[in-house]
């Protein structure tokens, strides 16, 4: 099992744990990062450049103390399996993934090399990922806004906001394995708020430029 404090201390700059104990790994070794990107890269930009800002504050340079090897499939992907096989086989110390089919794709190809999420909406212990969002167990960790309570609460907010509202559309991706579960525990929340839950497939970037057509 990981060392998820470590982890995090190297992608997030997060935690008072040093990370020096994996710059020690090998005498003279510095630290490699890869980052797996599901998108473009001008979508992760603000991301990518919070967690190097991170690991400056944490004094260290990239290119000096710390290396970062990043791997984009420009939104197609059918190329990330093969993104991720190329940064493990780099032998980085960790991953992050930006974005769950991202998470996915280095999940397939390494069981030992520690995985981050920064952040996810998607349900990753439905996607059998990890085991639980307690104690997720194996090589992934990070974080995700993603659980029944949060899911209700929204919807709670918006009847709040608006309670004459009655129909609400919600934008999926039916592609993302965690859709299902998610839309049951949106379901339930909305019979209690007597809503009614419209979902419009939205697969590929073009879909909304073109408008969502009703699933």
């Amino acid at each position: 099992m990981i060392n998820r404090r470590r982890v995090l201390a190297l992608c997030f700059g997060a935690i008072a744990a040093p990370f020096t104990s994996l710059a020690q790994q090998a005498e003279g070794k510095v630290p490699r990062v890869g980052f797996l990107i599901s998108e473009t890269l001008s979508d992760q930009a603000s991301r990518i450049e919070a967690l190097r800002a991170g690991l400056r504050d944490r004094g260290y340079a990239e290119g000096k103390d710390i290396a970062i090897e990043i791997r984009s499939a420009e939104g197609n992907y059918d190329r990330l399996p093969g993104l991720a096989a190329e940064l493990a086989g780099l032998k980085v110390d960790v991953i992050v993934a930006f974005g769950i089919k991202a998470l996915a794709a280095a999940s397939s190809v390494t069981k030992t090399i520690p995985i981050v999420i920064p952040a996810t909406s998607s349900d990753p212990v439905a996607m059998g990922l990890v085991s639980s969002l307690a104690r997720p167990g194996g090589n992934v960790t990070g974080a995700t806004t993603f659980g029944p309570e949060i899911m209700a609460k929204r919807l709670e907010l918006l009847k709040e906001v608006m309670p004459g509202v009655t129909r609400v559309a919600i934008l999926v991706n039916p592609a993302n394995s965690s859709f299902a579960p998610m839309f049951k525990q949106l379901e339930i929340a909305a019979r209690s708020l007597n809503l009614s839950l419209n979902p419009f497939e939205v697969r590929t970037r073009s879909d909304l430029d073109r408008g969502a057509c009703p699933a």
